[in-house]
């Protein structure tokens, strides 16, 4: 029998998290958000919970649990508030786990304690000013000068790298050329503050506004050629892996937003009269609250599917880009069916519908596309590419 109850570990974890995130998150973050500022205190706060080492062993200074353990803790913070959650996302996802799953030894007893502690963000630079989706157009180049990697090109929109608390990109680079004559991807950690690494100002975002999200320049950067990570030219199949795994992880994230939908819809239902009645008394709302419901529910089988493949060691990539694409879905319709639900209300920004309005749509964009999950779901039928 399918028994999809939660461990009593898995359960404390939830429980405490969701604790954090409703009486420490959820009083202050609308303040952080207007200011577009980063909230240092609440991160600084993940970390000495041991978030951001969860999946991580403790030989290496992490928590010694797994992945899913993880998207629990993002689906509660993402209940309540999206930058809190993708910084977690996006510092584990994307930051600790390609130097976990591809880093030597010194590279993980160099890196990963102080990352697992909160101590330092890592982020992951992929994405490029002319690629997006198509992460293989790598133009950024990496040349072997002696000891040392020099570096030259630019990434786009890449998630934690300008924090006071950044200690590390990780960054796709060529670094060759195939014998097929394709480009040889490889990739090379970057520490924050090296010389002709910059970090361009924030971009002014729609959603996420209390995340750190900035384009980056490398200018001949050089760094030790025994920062790269992994295998010379495995960069591609490293990312690949490394998005799949964090598609799992942003699926939890969306359905963190639309079950925080359905949240805040049932005390506003309870409290907001119209004509005479509290509004969650009519057929109409019932029944669009009843389907932002189904959607979460659905959404949140999806992604505990597709990390319970991961977990076993099964084939899981067509799983994971089903839960991305039904959380980014249900995330985006509950959030519309939330705003509407609150009127005038939800169009505020000092109310939480209107931030997960206004967050739900990168979901749709980041860590693959819609279309790109639909893309590998019909490859992973067996479609032609």
């Amino acid at each position: 029998m399918v028994d999809h109850r939660l461990s009593e570990e898995h359960e404390a974890l939830r429980e405490s998290v969701q604790t954090f995130a409703r009486k420490e998150v959820a009083p202050v973050i609308g303040d952080y958000y207007e200011r577009e500022e980063f909230p240092y205190p609440l991160v600084q706060t993940m970390g000495r919970m041991g978030l951001f080492g969860l999946p991580v062993p403790e030989e290496h200074g992490g928590m010694g649990g797994d992945y899913f353990a993880l998207c629990l803790a993002l689906e509660e913070l993402a209940r309540v508030d999206s930058s809190v959650a993708i910084t977690l996302e996006a510092g584990v996802s994307l930051g600790v786990m390609p130097i976990y799953r591809f880093g030597d030894d010194e590279q993980r007893r160099t890196w990963l304690p102080r990352l697992a502690a909160g101590e330092i963000l890592g982020a992951f630079g992929l994405t490029e000013p002319g690629g997006g989706s198509d992460a293989g157009s790598t133009r950024t180049t990496a040349v072997l000068d002696g000891d040392h990697w020099v570096i030259n090109g630019s990434k786009a929109f890449i998630t934690n790298s300008g924090t006071d608390l950044t200690g590390l990109v990780t960054v796709t680079a060529v670094t060759g050329q195939k014998p097929n004559g394709g480009k040889e991807i490889s990739t090379i950690i970057v520490p924050a503050g090296t010389p002709g690494f910059t970090v361009a100002k924030k971009y002014s975002k729609v959603g996420w506004n209390a995340s750190d999200t900035h384009a980056l320049s490398f200018d001949d950067c050089r760094v030790p050629a025994t920062n790269l990570l992994g295998e010379r030219g495995r960069g591609y199949a490293q990312f690949l892996a490394t998005l799949t795994e964090g598609r799992v992880a942003i699926a939890a994230v969306g359905v963190g937003l639309a079950q925080g939908c359905v949240d805040e819809c049932l005390r506003y239902l309870g409290e907001r009269e119209a004509f005479g009645r509290k509004i969650g008394e009519y057929q109409a709302m019932q029944f669009k609250v009843a389907d932002m419901e189904l959607r979460a529910h659905t959404a949140r089988l999806a992604y505990y599917d597709a990390a319970s493949r991961m977990l076993r060691g099964e084939p899981y990539k067509k799983q994971a880009a089903i839960a991305k694409l039904a959380s980014s879905n249900a995330a985006m319709d509950n959030a519309r069916d939330a705003t509407q639900i609150f009127g005038g209300y939800g169009f505020m920004n000092e109310t939480p519908v209107g931030r997960f309005y206004r967050d739900a749509k990168i979901l749709e964009i980041g860590e693959g596309t819609s279309e790109v999950q639909r893309m590998l779901i019909a490859r992973e039928l067996g479609l032609p590419a």
